[in-house]
């Protein structure tokens, strides 16, 4: 190899270490700043989020919630009305509840919020003909509540609430008769980007 020649390679392999000892040192910087502190990934259990729900009464629905990792950064888990910029949309953002079928009576929800944003559980009538996922959405992003049964909207807690944050859990019980139900997280924008699901309620 001809002197020229191994003098490139050098330069290559000094240029190379150069900048793995460059990328090295910024890590530790912005990881020393903070600057990677930003929206919890999905699945993320923050400090203090975990907590147990009391025995529940009746039938349990588990419904999970969540979202994609909040990519629109926003503090509090909202998304502009009708949902927001970069695709966020169908698919997004999810609300899936297990069994989808329960007998009438006494039936307790218990919501796992496994995203990244805040979200909430709002139960809502379906009309004969009407299929979950089609409520007009208002310029604020939201769908009326009207006819609303009750909500699980507080982290770690039964009721309502300012919405259930990233790992934590909320619930409610509820008397339900025989119908079709709409569970929806009514956080604006987040119907819109998917989040609802169907809840049937059969006779004794």
């Amino acid at each position: 190899m001809s002197a020229r020649r191994r003098r490139g390679v050098w330069l290559v392999i000094a240029g190379a270490l150069a900048a793995l000892v460059l990328g090295v040192a910024t890590t530790i910087s912005l990881t020393a700043t903070g600057a990677f502190r930003g929206p919890a990934p999905v699945g993320w259990r923050g400090p203090g989020t975990r907590c147990s729900p009391p025995a529940p009464a009746g039938q349990v629905v588990g419904v999970t919630v969540g979202d994609m990792g909040g990519m629109m950064g926003s503090p509090r888990g909202h998304l502009p009305p009708g949902g927001g910029p970069g695709g966020y949309g169908m698919g997004m953002m999810w609300l899936r509840a297990a069994p989808s079928r329960v007998p009438a009576g006494t039936v307790s929800l218990r919501v796992v919020n496994s995203g990244a944003l805040t979200h909430e559980v709002v139960v809502l009538p379906l009309r004969a003909g009407q299929t979950a996922g089609e409520r007009p959405v208002g310029s604020d992003g939201k769908v009326s509540e009207a006819g609303s049964l009750g909500e699980a909207s507080r982290s770690c807690g039964a009721g309502t609430g300012d919405g259930i944050t990233s790992g934590a859990t909320g619930w409610t019980t509820l008397t339900l008769r025989p119908g079709r139900y709409e569970l929806v997280c009514n956080m604006p924008g987040h119907y819109a980007a998917g989040m609802y699901d169907e809840l049937d309620v059969a006779g004794r």
